[in-house]
């Protein structure tokens, strides 16, 4: 199925120095946005638990995996399928983004933290910044019974709003990188300014990692992160939790 959509709003990329597209995109990924993400942790909480992650060094460790070869991996790869999909008004290309997004999660509560994230921006996103192209599509995962993979919904959100592609994996994937920092916080792994080297220190990671989703093949998709997952599957029988994930 493909769709234009002449009367969605399509922002100006500047007037008087301001960036319409730029507002949006920091507003989506702020920790303000209402989606929950401060309640995952991707397995973090379990690895913690175990000793596996326990420092600055560990944490960083645990971050670059995810990044490079992990969800942070698969996401960029789903948002740029969902982004062009979405930038050519393809709905049927959207969803197929959208479901594959879903399918490759390997533990239930990864699964959950992306359904219940991108349900909840898809959700805010509609209601505050309306778009056509965005209510047929969840209107359609509304009739199908289906969920929202979070990455497909910032792909799909970021591209009606005129936001370059690159920016959009640069937000989403530093705003994956920042969860997780701030969820080591949390867990008492790292203190605030730990926090902040280790964000300085993944600078050239996310680059790295926005290189690879512009320019690998759709049949390169996948993740090698079995640390992550094993821990994903212990926090889900762990009996004291601060996360959902």
């Amino acid at each position: 199925m493909s769709m234009n959509d002449p009367k969605s709003p399509s922002p100006a990329p500047r007037e008087n120095g301001f960036s319409t597209g730029l507002y949006r995109l920091l507003a989506w990924l702020s920790p303000g946005f209402p989606i929950g993400s401060f309640s995952f942790s991707h397995g973090l909480e379990a690895a913690a638990t175990s000793g596996a992650v326990r420092d600055r060094d560990s944490l960083q460790l645990w971050i670059n995996g995810i990044l490079a070869s992990g969800a942070g991996r698969m996401d960029a790869d789903i948002l740029r399928d969902a982004h062009r999909a979405s930038a050519a008004g393809d709905v049927g290309a959207l969803t197929d983004a959208n479901r594959r997004g879903i399918a490759f999660r390997a533990t239930a509560e990864t699964r959950l933290e992306t359904t219940a994230q991108g349900e909840a921006f898809l959700a805010t996103c509609r209601a505050a910044w309306p778009n056509t192209l965005l209510d047929c599509w969840s209107e359609g995962i509304k009739e199908r019974g289906e969920a929202v993979c979070y990455a497909a919904a910032v792909g799909a959100a970021t591209a009606q709003a005129d936001i370059p592609l690159d920016c959009a994996l640069l937000g989403h994937l530093l705003a994956l990188a920042s969860n997780l920092v701030s969820a080591g916080l949390r867990l008492g792994i790292i203190g605030q300014t730990d926090g902040q080297r280790i964000l300085a220190a993944l600078e050239p990671v996310i680059a790295a990692a926005v290189s690879g989703a512009l320019t690998r093949d759709r049949t390169s998709f996948g993740s090698a992160t079995f640390a992550v997952e094993l821990a994903s599957m212990a926090h889900e029988t762990q009996y004291t939790r601060l996360f959902r994930s």
